[in-house]
C-alpha cells in the first residue's frame, strides 16, 4: 500500500463528509504485460466498469468539497481497508459514495472511533422491499 501524506492545505470538518475511490490506470489492459514503468507497484484491479492496471485514489471531502484526506494505494486494494486511516480526525457522518464500502464490520469500526456510516442498501434487498410493496398492493 503507498500511503500519500496530505498537505497543510487541507479543509476542516464538519461533521458532513463523503468517502469515494476512482481507479487510476496506468496503461492500456492489452500492455500490461509490457508496462515497466511502475512494475511491481501498479496492480490489477477491478471496477464496476471492469478490469484497469494502476492505482486506486481514495478520498474523503466535506460537504464543501474540500479535501480532507486522501491515500494512494494499488488498484488491487479492497475500497474499505483504508478507509480507517483517512478517518484519524474526522467526526460526525460519512457518506459511502458507492457500494464497496458495504460491511457490517466497518460500519461497527467506525462507530467506535465516532463515525456514522452511511451506505446505500443493497442492491438484493432493494429487491426484496419492491416485492414486498408489491405483494401487499395485490392484496388489498
Amino acid at each position: 500500500m503507498i500511503f500519500v501524506k496530505t498537505s497543510s492545505q487541507k479543509g476542516k470538518c464538519t461533521g458532513l463528509s463523503v468517502a469515494d475511490s476512482t481507479p487510476m490506470a496506468m496503461c492500456d489492459n492489452l500492455r500490461i504485460r509490457r508496462h515497466k514503468v511502475f512494475d511491481g507497484i501498479a496492480e490489477r484491479g477491478k471496477t464496476s466498469k471492469g478490469w484497469f492496471f494502476g492505482f486506486k485514489l481514495h478520498i474523503i471531502i466535506n460537504h464543501l468539497g474540500e479535501i480532507l484526506s486522501f491515500r494512494l494505494t494499488q488498484g488491487n486494494t479492497d475500497d474499505r481497508k483504508p478507509l480507517p486511516e483517512l478517518i484519524k480526525d474526522l467526526f460526525g457522518c460519512l457518506y459511502a459514495a458507492d457500494k464497496g464500502y458495504l460491511s457490517a464490520s466497518l460500519k461497527q469500526q467506525l462507530k467506535t472511533m465516532g463515525i456514522n456510516l452511511i451506505t446505500n442498501i443493497k442492491h438484493e434487498f432493494r429487491k426484496l422491499r419492491k416485492r414486498s410493496i408489491k405483494f401487499k398492493t395485490r392484496k388489498n
